[in-house]
Protein backbone atom coordinates (compact mmCIF):
# COMPACT_ATOMS: atom_id res chain seq x y z
CA UNK A 1 0.00 0.00 0.00
CA UNK A 2 2.22 2.61 -1.22
CA UNK A 3 4.32 4.24 1.83
CA UNK A 4 3.23 2.78 4.55
CA UNK A 5 4.55 -0.63 3.08
CA UNK A 6 1.82 -3.09 3.68
CA UNK A 7 2.07 -4.50 0.55
CA UNK A 8 -1.71 -3.26 -0.66
CA UNK A 9 -2.37 -0.53 -3.13
CA UNK A 10 -3.48 -1.10 -6.67
CA UNK A 11 -4.81 -3.50 -7.78
CA UNK A 12 -1.44 -5.03 -9.57
CA UNK A 13 0.34 -5.25 -6.91
CA UNK A 14 -2.60 -6.65 -4.77
CA UNK A 15 -2.72 -9.02 -7.60
CA UNK A 16 1.11 -9.61 -7.56
CA UNK A 17 1.17 -11.17 -3.75
CA UNK A 18 1.73 -14.56 -3.79
CA UNK A 19 -0.76 -16.85 -2.72
CA UNK A 20 -0.48 -17.97 0.91
CA UNK A 21 1.79 -21.07 1.42
CA UNK A 22 0.06 -24.37 2.81
CA UNK A 23 1.50 -23.46 6.59
CA UNK A 24 0.27 -21.96 9.72
CA UNK A 25 1.71 -19.21 11.04
CA UNK A 26 1.32 -17.76 14.46
CA UNK A 27 1.19 -19.28 17.86
CA UNK A 28 -0.62 -22.37 18.68
CA UNK A 29 0.02 -22.11 22.98
CA UNK A 30 0.65 -19.15 24.83
CA UNK A 31 1.29 -19.41 28.23
CA UNK A 32 1.72 -22.77 30.27
CA UNK A 33 -1.92 -24.25 30.43
CA UNK A 34 -3.82 -24.75 34.05
CA UNK A 35 -4.48 -28.43 34.79
CA UNK A 36 -8.19 -27.39 34.22
CA UNK A 37 -7.64 -26.13 30.91
CA UNK A 38 -5.34 -29.74 29.87
CA UNK A 39 -8.94 -31.31 31.29
CA UNK A 40 -11.44 -29.21 28.84
CA UNK A 41 -8.67 -30.09 26.19
CA UNK A 42 -9.10 -33.60 26.50
CA UNK A 43 -12.25 -34.24 28.17
CA UNK A 44 -14.83 -31.77 26.44
CA UNK A 45 -13.00 -30.74 23.54
CA UNK A 46 -13.90 -34.09 21.64
CA UNK A 47 -17.01 -33.38 22.40
CA UNK A 48 -17.22 -30.55 20.00
CA UNK A 49 -15.28 -32.10 17.18
CA UNK A 50 -17.01 -31.82 13.48
CA UNK A 51 -19.34 -34.74 12.79
CA UNK A 52 -19.01 -36.76 9.94
CA UNK A 53 -21.74 -35.25 7.76
CA UNK A 54 -22.28 -31.96 7.78
CA UNK A 55 -25.97 -30.76 10.21
CA UNK A 56 -29.04 -29.68 8.25
CA UNK A 57 -29.71 -26.00 8.41
CA UNK A 58 -28.08 -22.31 8.27
CA UNK A 59 -24.25 -23.18 8.16
CA UNK A 60 -21.79 -20.74 9.99
CA UNK A 61 -18.03 -20.53 9.82
CA UNK A 62 -15.73 -18.42 11.93
CA UNK A 63 -12.14 -18.18 11.22
CA UNK A 64 -9.84 -17.72 14.08
CA UNK A 65 -12.69 -17.21 17.20
CA UNK A 66 -10.08 -15.65 20.09
CA UNK A 67 -11.31 -15.86 23.07
CA UNK A 68 -14.86 -17.24 21.90
CA UNK A 69 -16.84 -14.39 22.68
CA UNK A 70 -18.37 -13.68 19.69
CA UNK A 71 -19.30 -17.12 18.76
CA UNK A 72 -20.69 -18.27 21.97
CA UNK A 73 -23.22 -14.99 21.54
CA UNK A 74 -24.07 -16.62 17.88
CA UNK A 75 -24.63 -19.96 18.82
CA UNK A 76 -26.89 -18.74 21.87
CA UNK A 77 -28.63 -15.83 19.68
CA UNK A 78 -29.19 -18.47 17.17
CA UNK A 79 -29.98 -22.15 18.13
CA UNK A 80 -31.43 -22.69 14.34
CA UNK A 81 -28.26 -21.95 12.61
CA UNK A 82 -24.48 -24.51 13.27
CA UNK A 83 -20.86 -22.94 13.98
CA UNK A 84 -18.34 -23.98 13.03
CA UNK A 85 -15.60 -22.19 15.07
CA UNK A 86 -11.88 -21.83 13.88
CA UNK A 87 -9.17 -21.28 15.98
CA UNK A 88 -5.44 -22.83 16.64
CA UNK A 89 -4.55 -20.85 19.47
CA UNK A 90 -4.78 -23.13 22.87
CA UNK A 91 -5.40 -20.42 25.39
CA UNK A 92 -8.17 -19.20 23.08
CA UNK A 93 -9.66 -22.31 22.36
CA UNK A 94 -9.58 -22.72 26.87
CA UNK A 95 -11.34 -20.02 27.06
CA UNK A 96 -14.22 -20.58 25.30
CA UNK A 97 -14.48 -24.41 26.76
CA UNK A 98 -14.05 -22.60 30.37
CA UNK A 99 -17.03 -20.27 29.03
CA UNK A 100 -18.88 -23.05 28.28
CA UNK A 101 -18.21 -25.64 31.09
CA UNK A 102 -18.20 -23.99 34.77
CA UNK A 103 -15.83 -24.32 37.24
CA UNK A 104 -16.68 -27.84 39.48
CA UNK A 105 -18.90 -29.25 36.09
CA UNK A 106 -17.37 -32.77 34.58
CA UNK A 107 -16.88 -34.18 31.37
CA UNK A 108 -20.88 -34.63 30.63
CA UNK A 109 -21.63 -31.03 30.95
CA UNK A 110 -24.62 -29.96 28.73
CA UNK A 111 -22.78 -28.17 25.64
CA UNK A 112 -24.12 -26.55 22.84
CA UNK A 113 -25.94 -28.56 20.40
CA UNK A 114 -25.21 -26.38 17.43
CA UNK A 115 -21.29 -25.83 18.49
CA UNK A 116 -18.78 -27.52 16.66
CA UNK A 117 -14.91 -26.80 16.73
CA UNK A 118 -12.03 -26.70 14.63
CA UNK A 119 -8.49 -26.59 15.87
CA UNK A 120 -6.52 -26.87 12.62
CA UNK A 121 -6.13 -23.75 9.88
CA UNK A 122 -9.04 -22.68 8.77
CA UNK A 123 -8.86 -23.19 4.83
CA UNK A 124 -7.95 -26.88 5.57
CA UNK A 125 -11.55 -27.17 6.27
CA UNK A 126 -12.89 -24.43 3.82
CA UNK A 127 -10.98 -26.74 1.01
CA UNK A 128 -13.16 -29.99 2.37
CA UNK A 129 -16.57 -28.06 2.08
CA UNK A 130 -19.17 -28.76 -0.45
CA UNK A 131 -20.09 -25.92 -2.72
CA UNK A 132 -22.79 -23.79 -1.50
CA UNK A 133 -22.54 -25.54 1.97
CA UNK A 134 -21.82 -21.85 3.91
CA UNK A 135 -24.72 -19.73 4.74
CA UNK A 136 -22.37 -17.06 6.73
CA UNK A 137 -18.79 -16.29 7.35
CA UNK A 138 -17.44 -14.26 10.09
CA UNK A 139 -13.39 -13.54 10.38
CA UNK A 140 -13.17 -10.57 13.38
CA UNK A 141 -9.83 -8.79 13.62
CA UNK A 142 -7.87 -11.31 12.20
CA UNK A 143 -3.89 -11.25 12.70
CA UNK A 144 -3.16 -7.67 10.33
CA UNK A 145 0.78 -9.13 9.61
CA UNK A 146 1.48 -5.47 9.07
CA UNK A 147 4.77 -6.11 7.41
CA UNK A 148 5.06 -6.43 3.15
CA UNK A 149 6.63 -9.31 2.78
CA UNK A 150 3.76 -10.87 5.14
CA UNK A 151 1.12 -9.81 3.46
CA UNK A 152 1.18 -13.92 1.46
CA UNK A 153 -0.21 -14.96 5.14
CA UNK A 154 -3.56 -12.44 5.33
CA UNK A 155 -6.60 -14.58 5.07
CA UNK A 156 -8.35 -11.74 2.97
CA UNK A 157 -6.47 -12.50 -0.03
CA UNK A 158 -7.17 -12.99 -3.68
CA UNK A 159 -6.12 -16.40 -3.89
CA UNK A 160 -8.46 -17.06 -1.02
CA UNK A 161 -11.59 -15.40 -2.90
CA UNK A 162 -12.03 -18.31 -5.55
CA UNK A 163 -12.53 -20.61 -2.40
CA UNK A 164 -14.60 -18.83 -0.21
CA UNK A 165 -16.83 -17.70 -3.43
CA UNK A 166 -16.95 -21.68 -3.73
CA UNK A 167 -17.99 -22.93 -0.27
CA UNK A 168 -20.69 -19.67 0.35
CA UNK A 169 -23.97 -19.75 -1.14
CA UNK A 170 -25.49 -17.44 -3.66
CA UNK A 171 -26.21 -14.44 -1.41
CA UNK A 172 -24.12 -15.88 1.82
CA UNK A 173 -22.69 -13.24 3.82
CA UNK A 174 -18.94 -12.61 4.81
CA UNK A 175 -18.10 -10.37 8.05
CA UNK A 176 -14.83 -8.84 8.21
CA UNK A 177 -13.68 -6.45 11.02
CA UNK A 178 -10.53 -4.69 11.68
CA UNK A 179 -9.09 -1.95 13.23
CA UNK A 180 -5.66 -1.74 12.11
CA UNK A 181 -5.04 1.09 9.18
CA UNK A 182 -2.65 -1.23 7.29
CA UNK A 183 -5.47 -4.68 7.11
CA UNK A 184 -8.37 -2.16 6.12
CA UNK A 185 -6.45 -0.28 3.40
CA UNK A 186 -5.81 -3.86 2.10
CA UNK A 187 -9.33 -5.55 2.33
CA UNK A 188 -10.36 -2.26 0.39
CA UNK A 189 -7.45 -3.66 -2.24
CA UNK A 190 -8.13 -6.87 -2.46
CA UNK A 191 -12.07 -6.43 -2.72
CA UNK A 192 -11.77 -3.40 -5.13
CA UNK A 193 -9.87 -5.83 -7.44
CA UNK A 194 -12.01 -8.95 -7.72
CA UNK A 195 -16.00 -10.06 -8.81
CA UNK A 196 -17.29 -13.04 -6.59
CA UNK A 197 -18.38 -10.44 -4.12
CA UNK A 198 -20.59 -7.23 -3.97
CA UNK A 199 -18.67 -4.59 -1.91
CA UNK A 200 -20.36 -1.74 0.08
CA UNK A 201 -18.48 1.08 2.79
CA UNK A 202 -18.21 -0.63 6.10
CA UNK A 203 -19.29 0.79 8.80
CA UNK A 204 -17.96 2.63 11.41
CA UNK A 205 -19.96 2.04 14.04
CA UNK A 206 -20.46 -2.50 15.03
CA UNK A 207 -23.71 -3.22 13.43
CA UNK A 208 -26.57 -4.96 14.99
CA UNK A 209 -26.53 -8.70 15.38
CA UNK A 210 -22.29 -8.71 15.44
CA UNK A 211 -21.67 -9.48 19.11
CA UNK A 212 -18.31 -7.43 20.62
CA UNK A 213 -15.10 -9.04 21.26
CA UNK A 214 -11.92 -8.50 23.64
CA UNK A 215 -10.51 -7.36 20.62
CA UNK A 216 -12.40 -4.69 19.87
CA UNK A 217 -13.15 -3.47 23.06
CA UNK A 218 -9.14 -3.37 22.97
CA UNK A 219 -9.10 -1.57 20.01
CA UNK A 220 -11.44 1.09 21.14
CA UNK A 221 -9.60 1.23 24.62
CA UNK A 222 -6.33 2.33 22.22
CA UNK A 223 -8.33 4.81 19.84
CA UNK A 224 -8.18 2.59 17.45
CA UNK A 225 -11.35 3.22 14.66
CA UNK A 226 -12.63 -0.46 13.86
CA UNK A 227 -14.44 -0.76 10.12
CA UNK A 228 -16.90 -3.81 9.96
CA UNK A 229 -17.52 -5.07 6.16
CA UNK A 230 -20.29 -7.11 5.29
CA UNK A 231 -19.46 -8.57 1.89
CA UNK A 232 -22.83 -10.65 -0.34
CA UNK A 233 -21.60 -13.46 -2.35
CA UNK A 234 -22.65 -13.03 -5.93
Amino acid sequence: MGKDGSGAGAEGSVRAVKPPPDRLYGRARGHKLRPRQEHLLHAILPRLAMPQTLPSGPLWLEVGFGGGEHALAQVRAHPGATLIACEVFENGICSLLSALVPEGDGASAPLPPNLRLWTDDARVLLRTLPDASLDRLFLLFPDPWPKARHAKRRFVHPAMLPLLGRVLKQGGEWRVASDDPTYQAWVRDVMAAQTVFGVAEPATIRPDGWPPTRYEAKALRAGRQPLYWSFRRR
